[in-house]
């Protein structure tokens, strides 16, 4: 048998039919005739690493995908812009020890360009924020005084804030209530977004702070754009020009072209080892917004006095914030890909997810309804058993720091609770929904839905 030694031709398609491929005459070598490209090639597509409802939702998700490279591209734009505006180069990527006096202007460099990055007058990104609740903790701290009131306006805030505000287990540990701070919320509306008559109404004189969470939390609702975030900003200036706002920011950041300080928000947070991370930050978060505030939540994370100017970055770990913040468009764009492909596969299967198939992202986050915890458990053990570490163990739910409820972790990650790597996790409540989010590239998704399909 003669075979043509050119190139192979590309297969764009994931398409599980065989198909006789045709070649071209280049030059011409000699094989056995027991060797056959033509059951090569029909062998490979036989034992596709996807199961067919993956393949099927893939080719149907074109367009979808298109659109999430052209955002990756437009972030991508805006950061590399930004690195270059702060002229970032290979020394600022050196640690320091001690007391962090002597950090060569990597700290100043890193605050710039991801300031510019996200809209802000100024930014604080760093190792010593240890979460994302501990920057947002920092970040309320410096806007509320004892007599002030905290309005969240997008219903309950996520759970680890529980405890923050005082709302559960205060026990003087030093939460808002215990600093007298008072607290209200605003329900959902029945659509799960912003509920903007009764917003109108909750917005009092008395209000110092309002907190909206851009991301879903454990909550089944959707996730707020940026502009419905400038919507509510817009509202509670023109009843309470007084109040300031904090976005809790985590998960949302690079799902859009566009960040909360651009629509107005005084203030936003996040952690490093979700979105602006890139799966390559090992720890850290940040507070952004205008410098006023930025600086009182830096003396809330350090002391007053002592602000932005100290704390060491030992090791490695500036060259990881720069080289994740670079990456981080383009490994969320990889994880929206992954919700789009979560969405389609499971709603497929009768499952109720949120956000819906298809529709736009505003987070990385992708709920799907399981119905019952052997469910909610096996669709969590199927993840870890797919994921690159620790695969051979079986995650065991229990009780966690912050949270109210027992709670089930699959995150089989290079860094331990890197959210900006695939996992998931859920709450063991009803109605026994599965978070999804992250993903370094979204076919660790199509190969995780197989083992899931298989498990539940």
């Amino acid at each position: 048998m003669w075979v043509s030694s050119c190139s192979l031709p590309a297969y764009p398609s994931l398409s599980l039919r065989a198909s006789t491929p045709k070649f071209t005459a280049c030059s011409s070598t000699r094989v056995p005739d027991s060797f056959s490209i033509y059951n090569l090639h029909d062998q490979h597509l036989q034992e596709h690493p996807f199961v067919p409802e993956v393949v099927k939702a893939v080719d149907s998700l074109y367009s979808e995908f298109r659109a999430v490279d052209n955002l990756v591209a437009r972030n991508t734009t805006r950061v590399l812009k930004a690195f270059q505006n702060a002229r970032v180069g290979s020394h600022h990527f050196g640690g320091c020890t001690g007391y962090g006096h002597e950090e060569a202007g990597g700290r100043e460099a890193l605050d710039r360009a991801f300031a510019e990055i996200v809209g802000a007058e100024s930014a604080i990104v760093r190792s010593q924020f240890f979460s994302g609740t501990h920057a947002i903790t920092c970040a309320l701290f410096a806007f509320l005084r004892p007599g002030d009131e905290l309005l969240a306006v997008a219903g309950p805030p996520y759970d680890t804030l529980e405890e923050v505000i005082g709302k559960r287990n205060s026990h003087g540990l030093g939460s808002l209530k215990d600093f007298g701070v008072n607290y209200r919320e605003v329900p959902l509306a029945e659509d799960g977004g912003i509920d903007w008559d009764a917003l109108v109404g909750a917005v009092k004189p008395q209000i110092r702070c309002a907190l909206i969470q851009r991301s879903c939390g454990y909550s089944w609702r959707r996730s707020l754009s940026v502009n419905e975030i400038g919507r509510a900003i817009n509202m509670i200036k023109i009843l309470n020009p007084n109040c300031l706002v904090m976005v809790d920011n985590c998960y949302g950041e690079f799902v859009e072209s566009v960040e909360p300080p651009m629509v107005g928000a005084d203030l936003i947070a996040g952690s490093l080892i979700k979105n602006p991370g890139g799966t390559i930050a090992p720890c850290g978060g940040y507070v952004a917004g205008r410098k006023r505030w930025v600086e009182a939540a830096a003396a809330r994370l350090s002391a007053p006095g002592l602000g932005i100017d100290c704390g060491s970055t030992p090791g490695d770990i500036m060259r990881a914030f720069f080289q994740g913040m670079f990456l981080a468009p383009q490994m969320v764009g990889e994880a929206i890909k992954g919700t789009f492909l979560i969405a389609e596969v499971m709603a497929s299967k009768g499952y109720k997810v949120q956000p819906l198939p298809r529709v736009q992202r505003h987070d990385i986050v992708q709920a799907v309804q399981l119905g019952s915890r052997e469910r909610l458990l096996a669709f969590c053990e199927a993840v870890q058993r797919s994921s690159p570490v620790g695969s051979f163990t079986k995650p065991i739910p229990g009780s966690t720091p912050g949270y109210a409820s027992e709670v089930i972790f699959a995150d089989g990650t290079f860094i331990d609770g890197s959210t900006s790597e695939l996992s998931c996790d859920g709450p063991l409540r009803e109605p026994f929904a599965v978070y999804c989010q992250g993903g370094t590239h979204w076919t660790q998704w199509g190969l995780v839905l197989g083992e899931v399909l298989n498990s539940i």
